[in-house]
């Protein structure tokens, strides 16, 4: 029989297992023979709730994970000799191996600045127009992660003024939402307010962070740029022949209304970490918890004695410190727990 750890940890949401809701649509598609490669009712389905949840007659494709969803979506947009703009802590620069690259033949990324993890306006239009030439890589994708990668969310209002420097320059927008749905709770507005409306073009929707097995939503709101997208998955492995395994949680979320509960919760559960450990003298939060992760610096010691009492997180994510994610599944106990042991750590140090 497995080992397992019993304890919840906080070094990353894709260590939470599978939500109920998530499980149960599986296994009901679990059941006889059903058509292959998307051609399938549980697919069809997940795409019209898709349709429904976002107030339009958007275009949906299912990848296993979200290198893949970014890296095909921004491809999507773009030639070899084009240039996709993002922030300098942005997964798609950082954390994915240079996916977006190889998949788009060679499209530089070049990378903008801006506080807590945001682009700024005015670094977009720098990087657009501090050269013109034929030397230089031509601008045409802005990339926004959404929550980011330091635990902060765009506002609508930094969203608009992102999608008006972009629309000025002729720049398509993408946006990267491994955790969208944090940031649909976070800030508490309906999911058209933070994608279409504010000229969003194709939204990356997470749904490995939010409780499913594997499985990320392309969502296109211009169906024309998603003419032959199909062609594209394919290509890179990302046609799952069983799609319907792919598709079927997102119907069980969706229906049930857990995608936004479980966010939800994610979220409370980092705002309860934060507030405890502002608590404790001698651990520095560096950024405000907007989303499900809170970025703190402990003495070097401490965090060392806390990998030695099992607990895991990342001290590479972001910029500096490290990264306590909460999960779908993160109890207001597990929060406690690691509290208890970190201010036990301080208290003896």
């Amino acid at each position: 029989m497995l080992n397992r750890e019993d304890r919840r940890q906080f070094a990353s949401d894709n260590y939470a297992g599978i939500c109920p809701e998530a499980w149960q649509s599986m296994a009901e598609a679990n059941s006889g023979h059903v058509t292959a490669y998307g051609d399938d009712m549980w697919t069809a389905r997940a795409s019209d709730l898709l349709r429904e949840l976002f107030e339009c007659d958007c275009e949906v494709f299912f990848a296993f994970n979200g290198t893949a969803a970014n890296a095909l979506a921004l491809a999507s947009l773009c030639q070899s000799y084009h240039a996709i703009i993002c922030h300098e802590l942005a997964h798609v620069e950082t954390d994915e191996c240079g996916a977006p690259e190889f998949f788009s033949h060679g499209t530089k990324v070049l990378l903008a600045h801006g506080e807590a993890g945001r682009v700024a306006p005015d670094s977009v239009d720098h990087l657009v127009t501090k050269r013109s030439d034929i030397h230089y890589p031509k601008p045409r994708v802005l990339t926004v992660t959404q929550a980011t990668e330091i635990g902060s969310v765009y506002a609508i209002e930094q969203l608009q003024a992102l999608h008006d420097v972009a629309s000025r320059h002729g720049l398509r927008m993408h946006m990267d939402g491994a955790r969208f749905a944090n940031a649909v709770a976070a800030l508490g507005v309906a999911p058209k307010e933070l994608t279409w409306k504010v000229g969003v073009d194709v939204l990356c929707f997470g749904g490995t962070k939010n409780g499913m097995a594997v499985g990320e939503a392309i969502v296109f709101f211009d169906r024309e740029l998603a003419r032959e997208f199909a062609f594209r998955c394919k290509q890179a492995g990302q046609l799952a022949s069983k799609m319907r395994f792919l598709a079927a949680p997102w119907v069980g979320m969706l229906e049930s209304g857990a995608w936004l509960r479980n966010a939800e919760q994610a979220n409370r559960s980092a705002a309860l970490l934060e507030q405890r450990l502002q608590q404790i003298a001698g651990v520095e939060i560096l950024w405000k918890s907007q989303a499900n992760a809170v970025f703190v610096r402990f003495p070097e010691p401490v965090a060392d004695r806390l990998r030695a009492l099992g607990w895991r997180f990342y001290t590479f994510i972001g910029a500096g410190g490290a990264r306590l994610m909460c999960a779908w599944d993160t109890t207001e106990a597990d929060v406690e727990a690691l509290v208890s042991d970190v201010r036990a750590i301080m208290e003896g140090a």
